[in-house]
């Protein structure tokens, strides 16, 4: 009988883990086990370890099943209990994510499924408890596509191959003439899930899975696999990150932000990412789910009143509008305002570095989903660490040791002639991810970018919303310019860790 621990548990305020295990738990799974430890609300679940990951490229997918099935099921049983739900239970049904988590933080460079155990069967207890058939479909649809893009394969691999999900999706929308995805009915989502399956079907030979636990199982291994994949691959070779740590999973008990407007999503940082001010600040979207924040799908609210205030100016919004459509989080639910205004300093003293925050709100209650140390400018970087020092909450070595010489690069970017700025016209405005200036030619797909550059142009990737299939094109672009998503997007998040303006 092996004695190797492979999987770690949390929840309920208590953890196997502690912050100090981000070599084995990853660096997700160690500060979900700390944050428990310190009195964070944090969903329940489980971390399987970095050492897994590499006993999977090893040994393979059967034998991996078999080193962690018990601790697996004893890990789902541990969320049941503190849930007072089942996993494939259609009575009350309890769903769960499973994510990555390396040991350096690569955001959106691996493999996420969200609303994992959901069936048909699961669906209809689902919307019973909920009341909101609406809601479940569109859970249903979402999962239905996030799993056959990651776990089945149907995502496509460069700009010439059709994303047959979101083709369905422009089909229909164009049948129903309706142009956003929340103007579809309950019966245009259950015909969009047909849609999605016969496309599964057709596309590998098999019918989607329906039971829970051979989706949780196929997941897992997705995730094991996205360590190898080409952007994976290509973002550690840029961020100097070995090949041999593997990643760990995390999974762990979904909690709802889209069940109406008393739920919401978002992610905050502790500190402004881009400047170093010791400014609380983020976005959050009212009833959505996490990815819709970070992908950039929708372009979200500010949490801070005088965040909502700035944003307003540069999206030239008037303030009527601004208090009417686009609230700041601290004006349409201040208490949970005030408990996330608590927590995030409470997790900064507990770091003593600048947090990256991703917190879901379910039904009027705040949970806390992760916390990172946030990725930052070199500018940033400097004034942070020497603002930490001074407050007394870090040593002078410690401080030094913050500061990265590749990223003290950044102090030298070009910037607009101040002189020039004042006879030009400005065409549009938009949010100033990163600091610095960029010229370059305009180009709208990443691989067009790379052609570009090899020949020797600087070029401008200009895009809708990135993904993390655009990083070649966002790595040898001079500026990066998207038409959805915030401060806190995708592209924001990967340009200011780039450097890129």
């Amino acid at each position: 009988m092996s004695t190797i621990k492979r999987v770690y548990k949390f929840g309920n305020k208590t953890a196997e883990g502690r912050a100090d295990m981000k070599n084995l738990l990853g660096g997700k799974g160690a500060n979900l086990a700390e944050m428990n430890l310190i009195g964070v609300p944090v969903p329940p679940g489980f971390t399987i370890t970095t050492e897994v990951c590499s006993e999977y490229n090893q040994l393979g997918k059967d034998e991996v099943v078999k080193l962690i099935k018990a601790d697996v099921e004893d890990g789902m049983a541990n969320i049941e209990r503190i849930m007072g739900s089942k996993f494939g239970d259609p009575s009350d049904p309890c769903l769960v994510s499973v994510r990555s988590g390396a040991r350096a933080s690569m955001p959106g460079m691996m493999d996420t499924i969200l609303n994992l155990g959901l069936n048909e069967e699961v669906l209809q207890g689902l919307a019973r408890k909920t009341g909101n058939e609406r809601f479940v479909w569109d859970y249903y649809r979402r999962f239905v596509q996030m799993y056959g893009d990651v776990v089945l394969g149907l995502k496509p691999e460069s700009k010439e191959d059709i994303d047959p999900f979101e083709e369905i999706i422009d089909h229909l929308k164009e049948e129903k003439k309706v142009i956003d995805d929340t103007e579809l009915t309950t019966n245009d989502l259950k015909e969009l899930v047909t849609r999605f399956k016969k496309a599964v079907k057709d596309k590998t030979g098999s019918d989607f899975p329906t039971d829970p636990w051979e989706q949780l199982w196929g997941s897992i291994m997705a995730v094991f696999d996205s360590w190898n994949n080409d952007r994976a691959k290509f973002y550690r070779k840029l961020n100097n990150i070995p090949e041999e740590w593997g990643t760990a999973v995390n999974v762990q008990a979904m909690v709802f932000g889209n069940m109406g407007n008393t739920s919401g999503t978002g992610v905050a940082f502790t500190r402004d990412a881009g400047s170093g001010e010791d400014l609380f600040n983020g976005e959050y979207l009212i009833n959505a789910q996490g990815e819709d924040v970070v992908a950039g799908i929708r372009t979200p609210q500010q949490i801070t009143k005088e965040g909502s205030v700035r944003w307003a100016t540069l999206a030239n919004v008037t303030e009527e509008e601004r208090k009417s459509k686009y609230p700041s989080l601290e004006e349409s639910m201040p208490e949970i305002y005030k408990e996330l205004d608590e927590i995030q300093q409470k997790l900064e003293d507990h770091y003593k570095d600048m947090q990256d925050l991703e917190f879901t709100i379910q039904e009027g209650k705040l949970w806390l989903l992760q916390t990172r140390n946030g990725k930052r400018t070199g500018a940033a970087m400097v004034k942070i660490s020497m603002d930490l020092l001074t407050e007394g909450k870090i040593d002078e070595k410690t401080a030094l040791l913050r500061n990265e010489p590749n990223k003290l690069d950044e102090l030298l970017h070009p910037v607009f002639d101040k002189t020039a700025v004042k006879s030009a016209k400005v065409l549009a405005k938009g949010l100033p991810a990163s600091p610095g200036a960029a010229t370059g030619q305009v180009v709208f797909f990443a691989d067009d970018a790379e052609v570009w550059a090899t020949k020797g142009n600087k070029v401008i990737l200009v895009r809708i919303e990135t993904s993390p299939e655009d990083l070649r094109g966002m790595s040898v672009a001079k500026g990066i310019l998207t038409a959805r998503g915030g401060m806190t997007s995708h592209a924001a998040v990967v340009a200011r860790g780039m450097g890129k303006c």
